[in-house]
């Protein structure tokens, strides 16, 4: 998989063997592990760092490896991101040391946009209504030592993430609810 990481105007491409992703998943929630308890992002303490805030955290780790040239550590961290932000093109990292600049770009997937489409369209079958649902459920997936899942907002065309949950079966049990609330909501014809 290729990220860009765009500083000033000059942009990098980093290449991350797809192998690489599922190999480096233990120490991708090791560094999770080390932001559960909280991180200092510019002037301000976060508590809790959610997705974004962490991939933030991350890239500026790829920028301190890039500076370094610390090729391997940058595509460690290029993996990261590309695993915890499905869909991620490019990073534009901030080189002033401010964390929360660093800010992302994600390639619009053809799944959200059909979701969209769909969703606005009143009365769906049986099938069709569950396959836009799963569309607009994503799977649990694994935050720290936490659990999460995103539902889709069609109106604001963004994937707004679950709270964290500490077990994978409670997050499943709760993903299982989004997904049947939108299920019967799109039969309706209401989604």
């Amino acid at each position: 998989m290729i990220l860009n990481a765009i500083i000033d105007d000059q942009v990098c491409e980093l290449n991350v063997p797809d192998a690489l992703l599922g190999q480096a998943e233990g120490f991708f929630d090791k560094l999770d592990s080390d932001m559960d308890g909280g991180w200092q992002m510019g002037r301000e303490w976060v508590e809790c760092p959610d997705r974004v805030q962490r991939c933030q955290i991350v890239a500026d780790k790829l920028l301190t490896a890039m500076e370094s040239e610390n090729e391997r550590l940058g595509v460690m961290m290029a993996g990261y991101l590309l695993a915890r932000m499905p869909g991620l093109k490019s990073v534009q990292l901030d080189i002033q040391g401010e964390v929360q600049n660093n800010s992302f770009e994600i390639e619009e997937r053809p799944v959200e946009s059909t979701a969209v489409a769909v969703e606005m369209a009143p009365g769906l079958s049986k099938l069709e209504a569950m396959e836009q649902a799963g569309n607009a459920v994503s799977k649990v997936f694994k935050v720290g030592r936490g659990y999460r899942f995103s539902v889709f907002d069609a109106v604001s065309g963004d994937w707004c993430d679950s709270p964290l949950i500490a077990t994978e079966e409670e997050a499943g049990r709760l993903r299982q609810a989004a997904f049947r609330e939108r299920y019967e909501s799109l039969l309706k014809g209401e989604a």
